[in-house]
């Protein structure tokens, strides 16, 4: 494995919005915490066919979806029959279009019955009664997230179990038989010891790519090292990024080690990761290295033989991670995004906010990947409280347009709620 730690470039501009954005506002939301940005959210936003859909809570905790025409600034709104318990920041609400138009959505989980339904139609906003999946392993479910394959299926990522004894489940929904099926039952196996946190990304070729940390407990101080593997065949098999086969389920003993990080890092869990057009995995984090005091963001990738490591290294404060529950952290955790350039090759950017940028949102631009030269600009004026960032995957995919969920929110320490009035639920805009 090979470590770029030497000395690193960086510029900061102080630009404030840059000219290449836009800002929509859809309505009013729920802000007493931050389920309603969290980055585990897959997706707040996403798109199809021309249009864009997103979901929140409002104040009084009902399920609204919104929809409007891609770049348009008017959105159509509809509160739907559905609330959740929104002062929990687990229970987020995840959502995705399928190839036929449908609009698919789940929420308020933290080890809770599944919830989801899907709209009656192609491109409404009216949903129906709640459904079932395959009806096995639904009664323990926490952090849904949805992805879509390429001819149109969908994806849909769950854990079953709880913080530090749970395992991986991933479903599949056929387009075709409108029917949900189970592709993997406890893929990666904390062997009722520890579980896995995860992020996922699908690859142009219909390559899933899965990282994740292990947490030994349910105090998040315990998360340790950064693991992989990746599924041609859509989640049937899984292979390391070598290309040797797992024998499943994948547990702490065979997992692939992209990086060696020891518990009491600072190692968040449930960040981002992205693949590019050539299938080379960007995984997105922060900890703190060893000897060092402060935690920095780090990006983990893999474009040859070695998994290499690029730190950040612009943040000065430092903080610590400990305890269980929702934590309020003067950092979101980052989006990661990757693309090429006709010259300077590979491009990726992070996307966060942090207390020592006065809690705006900031996205930091590496322009070239074989150097560590990273430009930061803000993209907002005002602060975002504890905002982390969740982007429309399927717009960028497609038309390589930054569209960002943004809303100023308030997350108290240990699942705290915050007696603060709804805030507006906007989407954020940006082409580099």
């Amino acid at each position: 494995m090979k470590f770029i730690l030497s000395s690193y470039f960086l510029l900061i501009l102080f630009l404030g919005p840059a000219s290449a954005q836009q800002l929509s506002t859809v309505g009013n939301g729920w802000a007493g915490n931050s389920v309603n940005a969290v980055v585990f959210r897959k997706n707040a936003v996403a798109s199809f066919k021309g249009y864009q859909y997103i979901a929140y809570y409002d104040q009084d905790k009902n399920v609204v979806l919104g929809k409007r025409k891609n770049g348009h600034p008017d959105w159509v709104t509809q509160k739907t029959q559905y609330t959740g318990a929104a002062e929990d920041a687990h229970r987020s609400i995840s959502l995705i279009v399928d190839g036929d138009g449908f609009l698919h959505i789940s929420w308020d989980h933290h080890g809770t019955a599944l919830k989801y339904a899907k709209s009656v139609a192609p491109g409404s906003l009216k949903l129906s009664d709640q459904l079932r999946m395959t009806g096995q392993k639904e009664k323990n479910v926490t952090y849904p997230e949805f992805y879509t394959l390429a001819n149109g299926d969908l994806l849909f990522l769950y854990r079953d179990g709880s913080s530090g004894n749970g395992n991986l489940m991933l479903n599949r929904y056929s387009v075709k038989t409108k029917t949900w099926t189970n592709v993997q039952d406890g893929f990666i196996d904390g062997e009722g010891k520890r579980n896995a946190y995860p992020q996922m990304a699908i690859d142009q070729k219909g390559v899933i790519h899965i990282s994740w940390v292990w947490r030994e407990s349910a105090d998040v101080s315990s998360n340790h090292d950064m693991s992989y593997a990746r599924s041609a065949d859509g989640g049937q098999t899984w292979q390391k990024s070598t290309g040797e086969s797992y024998v499943l389920p994948i547990t702490l003993a065979t997992a692939e080690c992209a990086v060696k990080i020891p518990q009491q890092s600072e190692l968040i869990n449930q960040t981002s990761m992205y693949a590019d057009a050539s299938g080379n995995p960007f995984i997105a984090s922060y900890w703190r290295e060893a000897g060092e005091p402060v935690p920095q963001y780090h990006v983990i990738y893999k474009t040859g033989k070695d998994w290499q490591v690029l730190n950040l290294g612009f943040r000065k404060t430092a903080f610590s991670l400990s305890g269980v529950g929702t934590k309020s952290i003067p950092v979101s955790r980052p989006q990661i995004i990757a693309w090429q350039q006709p010259k300077e090759g590979t491009a990726i950017a992070l996307l966060f906010r942090d207390q020592e940028r006065n809690e705006k949102i900031t996205v930091a631009v590496n322009r070239n990947l074989k150097k560590n030269n990273w430009v930061l600009k803000d993209l907002s004026e005002e602060g975002v409280g504890a905002w982390e960032p969740n982007y429309d995957t399927e717009l960028w995919k497609h038309k390589g347009v930054l569209s960002v969920y943004v809303q100023k929110v308030v997350q108290v320490d240990l699942e705290g709620k915050a007696e603060i009035k709804p805030t507006p639920v906007q989407v954020l805009e940006y082409k580099f």
